[in-house]
């Protein structure tokens, strides 16, 4: 016999999505299909599968409110992880702009970058301050001694900032937040793409499919560009 509980089980919004038909199309429809579509796709293959048969089991006799805290308090982590790398990123083209590296078209560009980051910053801690505490901004360091430097720098941060809002699509179980995290990811994508190509790099180094990574792969990544 099925406890009532059993039935409030809070799964990741994209198992939620992949598993629903009617679900999935509202919710690409909101995502304005096309290439937030084939964006969507991309994350279903990348974080739709794995854990999460062990994941419902923490929640299987768990009480539907003591359920729904604990979601929130996983999409906090999430929204507060994301908004650490974006204040992160719109310090570095902050520090950018004021270096004095950059003239003409290559600085407007830059600017139009860190605007976008400041943007996501603005959007997740907004995010976050519905959902509790958000994470506190960390003072930060970058080695600017180049220009070229600095664009390799930035293509890094990108490509690192792209692939960890794709290492974290299958926990969030907000569809929302999702939905939020899906839009800057594209956005973080084609920054990445637009510094690998000025780095001589491939604008798609993963191939067809990028490559997603997990929290413990990136924060030792960023660790050198917070001040202890």
């Amino acid at each position: 016999m099925t406890h009532p509980e059993e039935k409030v089980q809070e799964q990741p919004a994209l198992r939620e999505l992949a598993d629903d038909p009617a679900s999935r199309k509202k919710f690409l429809k909101l995502m304005g299909g096309g290439i937030a579509g084939a964006s969507a796709f991309s994350l279903f293959l990348a974080a739709c599968g794995g854990d999460d048969d062990e994941a419902a089991g923490t929640t299987a006799n768990t009480a539907p409110a003591e359920t729904e805290a604990m979601a929130a308090d996983g999409d906090l982590k999430i929204v507060n992880y994301a908004l650490t790398l974006e204040y992160i990123e719109a310090d570095f083209y902050a520090k950018v702009i004021e270096s004095g590296l950059f003239s003409g078209a290559s600085l407007e560009t830059i600017k139009v970058i860190g605007d976008h980051e400041q943007q996501h910053v603005d959007a997740l801690l907004g995010t976050a301050k519905k959902l509790g505490e958000p994470a506190a901004k960390p003072e930060t360091t970058f080695p600017l001694e180049s220009a070229d430097a600095v664009l390799e720098l930035a293509a890094t941060v990108e490509n690192l900032g792209a692939a960890a809002y794709l290492g974290q699509a299958g926990a969030i179980k907000d569809k929302a937040i999702l939905a939020a995290a899906i839009a800057i990811h594209s956005v973080e994508a084609r920054h990445a793409s637009a510094l690998n190509i000025l780095t001589g790099k491939s604008p798609t180094p993963d191939g067809a499919f990028a490559a997603p990574l997990s929290m413990e792969q990136v924060l030792p990544k960023v660790k050198p560009f917070i001040v202890s």
